[in-house]
């Protein structure tokens, strides 16, 4: 098996100094042009390739960035990962992915679990970035910290946001404008923010519209297919059925028209479904559901790199400690005016 090559040998070809070399690779200043061109040539002679447990041994940096959610939907965490691993391809740092349920009722848990592995940044997904008793953890320790989406204390750490109030107004909004009234409400995890978020947004368009919400028709889900599709059969057997349901993701509006069609009815004609996400479940369902898009792929792809820009710098810098990203209501063919007999 042939040696594999280092910066010494790298060194020795470039006639320069191993300091030169590993100066030149992590693109340091004060090395000219010249010279870093020479060393990069020799390192694509000698196909080197760097030791990451090495440089971190020297750099005392673990060059490793955590990744920590909840929320059970596989769509979204595929997005998300995909947001976050774009931005580190060919970076030098690497993805830790940390999942952990029920971080609401134990955040110390989780704190304990982020701080033990040894990451040099972390980037916090609902419901995790909304937990003051973490946050506090790991400020405590200098951890340093992205949020992605959250809806408290906002002034905290990097923050990637999206207004799920907004959001939750446009949807509801289209979903009375084509004069549905008696509608079907299947919320989210309660104890994540971004289903309040929502839930405040169709509140505010349904006063708006002058129509009142039907508590009987609202039910709480927890963003998985299963759940959502037993919520939904409650409110399609109830006394009144609804003429329309907004799902507060894709998932559970899938599961929506699931349920319709197990009660033999058609989607839109008897009844509209939205959800929330534009995951790729909402592409590949039929009909192709209404969703509001939330750029979630983007907003992990930011978060990453802000947190990345801030340990390459360490430090905070001038930097604004906020960005927020637009939503986008796309109708496609799952939603349709009520019919005259609904």
């Amino acid at each position: 098996m042939s040696k594999r090559s280092t910066i010494v040998d790298i060194a020795r070809v470039a006639g320069v100094t191993p300091k030169t070399v590993s100066r030149a690779l992590n693109d340091a200043p004060h090395v000219s042009e010249a010279v870093r061109r020479k060393v990069k040539e020799a390192a694509a002679a000698l196909d080197y390739h760097p030791n990451l447990a090495a440089q971190s041994l020297i750099a005392r940096r673990s060059y490793l960035i955590g990744l920590t959610y909840e929320r059970p939907s596989p769509s979204y965490v595929v997005e998300l990962q995909n947001g976050a691993l774009g931005r580190l391809e060919n970076e030098r740092y690497r993805l830790v992915v940390l999942p952990f349920n029920h971080v609401a009722s134990r955040p110390e848990e989780l704190g304990k679990l982020l701080l033990r592995a040894g990451l040099d940044g972390v980037l916090l997904a609902p419901p995790a970035c909304d937990q003051p008793v973490l946050l506090d953890m790991i400020e405590r320790q200098r951890l340093p910290y992205a949020r992605i989406t959250p809806h408290s204390d906002l002034d905290r750490g990097l923050v990637v946001a999206m207004d799920e109030v907004a959001a939750g107004h446009t949807v509801a909004t289209h979903i009375l404008s084509l004069g549905h009234r008696r509608v079907g409400i299947i919320l989210g995890d309660p104890s994540h923010a971004a289903s309040r978020g929502r839930l405040e947004g169709y509140r505010q368009a349904f006063d708006e519209a002058g129509v009142a919400i039907d508590d009987s028709l609202v039910g709480t889900g927890d963003f998985t297919y299963d759940v959502g599709y037993r919520v939904a059969r409650e409110l399609l057997d109830g006394p009144l059925r609804p003429t329309a349901i907004l799902a507060q993701n894709d998932d559970m509006a899938v599961a929506a028209i699931a349920a319709a069609r197990d009660f033999g009815l058609s989607v839109p004609q008897d009844l509209s479904v939205a959800g929330f996400d534009n995951s790729e479940v909402s592409r590949t369902a039929w009909p192709p559901l209404t969703t509001v898009h939330q750029p979630v792929r983007e907003m992990a792809w930011d978060a990453a790199n802000r947190l990345i820009a801030m340990l390459d710098a360490d430090t905070d810098g001038d930097a604004p400690r906020r960005r927020d990203h637009l939503h986008e209501l796309l109708v496609r063919a799952s939603t349709a005016p009520p019919s005259s007999t609904g």
